[in-house]
């Protein structure tokens, strides 16, 4: 039986309160599988400096810090996609102003499904997990999730911590070793292996969590940013979210970034990646508070 959903923690309506306090138009920031949201501590200060607010809340029962991650990996167990989705959707409800939305890996996903339900006044997801109805799984995809599926009977109950060698292979193939290891040693923590799997059967599951309404009219713009060398979420089916997003009678639009695996958004080249976005979401008008 799933566990209901923690409810937001102090410091997730701390941030909310000092978001509706500022009057200015919030960005919600949704972190994907092995980081926290302090992950996103540069991208929230790059934006804010651009005139939004933001906030970064957690999966439901996130540790507070990396050293907390990493004494209890299993605090990341049996987290299921939709209850995710509905821990941030609860935050964005708090929230006074619309905000636009920014998510990485799994968090791209829940960025879309967020979207999709029109909470959402534009809508950013870097090297997003496929959606229902995404097909492409190419075999890099396959090596980089076999930590999770190939021991479905740890990786269903309990946290999966990757190797050096499988974080190297999944995130950052693009890279020298030596920031591989600094950002490993930074930023890596534990992960549910639900949401994969959940992934990996969607298409055979007509009931997947993994669904996004991508009709929507009320989904507002979206960019699908891509590395064009990340092994976890290769630019197929990145491509292929694009293709069916662009039905959508929304803006639509997908940037690749050249030389880039799936750590992007933490890397070297993090900044170059968060201008992209910020340049996106201001473009289209998130910036502007309705009066």
């Amino acid at each position: 039986m799933r566990r209901p959903p923690m409810a937001l923690t102090a410091h997730e309506l701390a941030e909310i309160e000092r978001a509706n306090q500022s009057g200015r138009r919030p960005v919600v920031f949704v972190h994907g599988l092995w980081l926290l949201s302090s992950s996103w501590d540069r991208w929230r200060a790059r934006f804010e400096e651009a005139g939004f607010t933001t906030i970064a809340p957690g999966w439901p029962d996130d540790p507070e810090s990396i050293e907390d991650a990493r004494a209890n990996p299993d605090a990341f167990a049996e987290k299921m996609v939709q209850e995710v989705t509905d821990h941030y959707l609860e935050a964005i409800a708090a929230l006074t102003t619309k905000p636009a939305v920014v998510g990485h890996s799994f968090g791209g996903l829940i960025a879309q499904k967020i979207a999709g339900v029109g909470a959402s006044v534009a809508t950013v997801a870097v090297d997003p997990a496929p959606f229902q109805g995404v097909l492409a799984v190419p075999i890099s995809s396959f090596k980089s999730s076999a930590p999770v599926v190939s021991h479905p009977g740890t990786s269903l109950k309990h946290g999966v911590t990757l190797s050096f060698e499988d974080f190297t292979y999944g995130w950052a193939k693009a890279l020298e070793e030596d920031e591989a290891r600094a950002l490993y040693d930074e930023f890596h923590v534990a992960a549910a292996g639900n949401p994969i799997f959940q992934v990996v059967t969607a298409n055979l599951n007509p009931f997947s969590e993994t669904k996004v309404d991508s009709k929507n009219p009320d989904r507002g713009p979206l960019l699908i940013i891509g590395g064009e060398l990340d092994h976890t979420v290769p630019l197929k089916p990145t491509e292929q979210a694009f293709k069916i997003q662009s039905k959508n009678p929304g803006i639509t639009e997908m940037v690749v970034m050249p030389n880039r695996g799936h750590s992007l958004t933490i890397d070297h080249g993090w900044a170059e990646v968060a201008q992209t976005s910020l340049d996106f979401v201001t473009r289209v008008g998130a910036l502007a508070v309705p009066a």
